[in-house]
């Protein structure tokens, strides 16, 4: 060890398998488009795009300079998924062939001009109540209605099947595509829907978290990513010591602390529970006090073995990143995109 460094090791081969299995679940005829939005969730947009194209249909994104950059990378569809608000976006998205998506009354005079120009996806509100037009506004979308383009919803409950919410959500996607006069192309599910409701797949799917083993309801799916770090040192304490910022923890027997060069700055959450697993020298051992700026505690009185350098994983396909996210009220979204800057990357089967 000449230099400890908090790392992120990215597998593509891992995610390209993810897909493979979540496309083994929807419609044979649904195409998948790969959200990549958000950097593609922590796993850098250049390189995601560059490994992904030729196993998706399609990217979606969120913002207008990922659309764009990501044009640079691929020839596949990409859908900015929350549209464009002027002339020079959407001279920007007619130039490098993007599409968009409505979702208001009031981006429809100005996207009216490009209606010949642009494929748009019509966002229509079943209940998340986020984004999305009304039932009784389809009717002013008029112009809009024809093959080349897609209606869409988005589901707020996929990920609990049980939930009333989602079969009325289906129902009101149906009856608004009814009203269309079904002559529009359908997206309705996301990385949850598609594994929860695969009937729902229609012609486009919209997969993101499942693609990078973020999702719980599916649980071959592998974590795409290894975020770990080494030790760089340890405590051997007493009965009755306190551990960290605040002492929030005592010791209740003599105890082995590895300190790991890692801490919130890195990504790891400053909240992490006592108690949260990690993996050391392929042993389960446990968070141990407050996360500080740059350090982390882990009791590593049950792994004896343990020496300065040795790799501490925080989540990995071997450790689970949902079970983590689980165990500290999070959700593997946020643990995914909060990597810091200074964690050394490296990206592997591209």
């Amino acid at each position: 060890m000449i230099q400890p460094n908090s790392e992120l090791i990215i597998d593509y081969e891992l995610v390209r398998n993810n897909i493979q299995l979540i496309r083994k679940k929807i419609s044979p005829s649904s195409k998948f488009m790969a959200i990549v939005k958000s950097n593609a969730y922590g796993h850098d947009l250049n390189t995601t795009a560059k490994a992904l194209n030729e196993s998706v249909d399609g990217f979606g994104v969120v913002r207008l300079e990922e659309a764009i950059h990501l044009r640079e990378q691929s020839d596949l569809p990409i859908l900015m998924m929350q549209g464009v608000y002027s002339t020079e976006a959407y001279d920007e998205l007619k130039k490098n062939e993007i599409w968009t998506t409505l979702h208001s009354l009031a981006q429809i005079p100005l996207a009216h001009q490009y209606v010949d120009d642009l494929v748009f996806w019509i966002k229509i509100n079943t209940g998340m109540n986020r984004l999305g037009l009304q039932f009784s506004e389809l009717d002013k979308c008029k112009s809009f209605i024809k093959k080349s383009n897609v209606l869409m919803t988005h589901l707020a409950c996929a990920d609990n099947p049980d939930d009333e919410l989602n079969q009325i959500q289906f129902s009101k996607f149906d009856e608004a595509w009814k009203h269309t006069g079904q002559s529009l192309l359908r997206s309705v599910v996301n990385s949850a829907g598609s594994i929860n409701f695969p009937e729902q797949s229609h012609d486009w799917s919209r997969v993101g978290i499942g693609m990078y083993g973020g999702l719980s309801d599916m649980p071959e799916l592998k974590t795409a990513m290894t975020f770990r770090s080494q030790i760089i040192g340890f405590q051997d304490l007493k009965i009755g010591e306190r551990i960290g910022y605040g002492g929030r923890i005592k010791t209740s027997r003599e105890t082995k602390l590895a300190i790991v060069y890692c801490g919130y700055a890195d990504g790891f959450p400053q909240p992490a529970m006592d108690g949260t697993n990690v993996r050391i020298n392929n042993h389960i051992a446990t968070v141990m006090g407050r996360v500080s700026m740059d350090l982390i505690s882990i009791d590593v009185t049950d792994n004896p073995n343990c020496a300065i350098g040795d790799w501490c994983e925080f989540w990995s396909p071997d450790l689970p990143i949902n079970p983590i996210a689980q165990k500290n009220n999070l959700i593997s979204y946020e643990l995914m995109t909060k990597i810091s800057p200074r964690v050394q990357r490296h990206y592997i089967n591209v």
